[in-house]
């Protein structure tokens, strides 16, 4: 049984595929599905059952904002955002965590901390409290 199951949200094709392949090469971790649109997101975590989500905050229609907003109200996997607009301290990662999400990882550092993505995922499935993650720093006071 795979220990991560990983549903992609991003409207990007390159990256769909860079994030699959990162997560595919890790042992006990799959793609269960990939989603270029937030309906087809939601319809496919109903028929998937991913235990962790990916989600881009730059999308088509509904943006991934929005779609954290509306999973406030209902269960739903943990939801890591993978977008170049959460940058360490940024107000959309502020944003995010305060929707609800568990971590926010820049898309520009996905490929060479892959191994730190992908721990990241699983500390999510498994619903780790973010602030004793080890593979990220604590989360300090914004530099003033």
């Amino acid at each position: 049984m795979d220990r991560l199951r990983v549903l992609i949200v991003d409207d990007s094709l390159v990256i769909r595929a860079m994030i699959e392949e990162i997560i595919e090469k890790h042992p006990g971790s799959r793609v269960v599905g990939t989603a270029s649109d937030i309906p087809t997101a939601r319809r496919m975590m109903e028929d998937l059952v991913p235990n962790v989500l990916t989600l881009d905050l730059a999308m088509p229609g509904t943006n991934g904002l929005n779609f954290l907003a509306e999973l406030i109200e209902r269960p739903h996997p943990p939801i890591v955002v993978v977008s170049s607009a959460t940058t360490a301290y940024s107000e959309m990662e502020d944003a995010a965590i305060a929707l609800g999400a568990y971590a926010c990882f820049d898309k520009a550092h996905v490929v060479s901390r892959a191994d730190q993505f992908v721990q990241v995922l699983k500390d999510a499935a498994m619903r780790r409290p973010r602030d004793v993650l080890p593979s990220l720093p604590p989360r300090a006071a914004k530099p003033k």
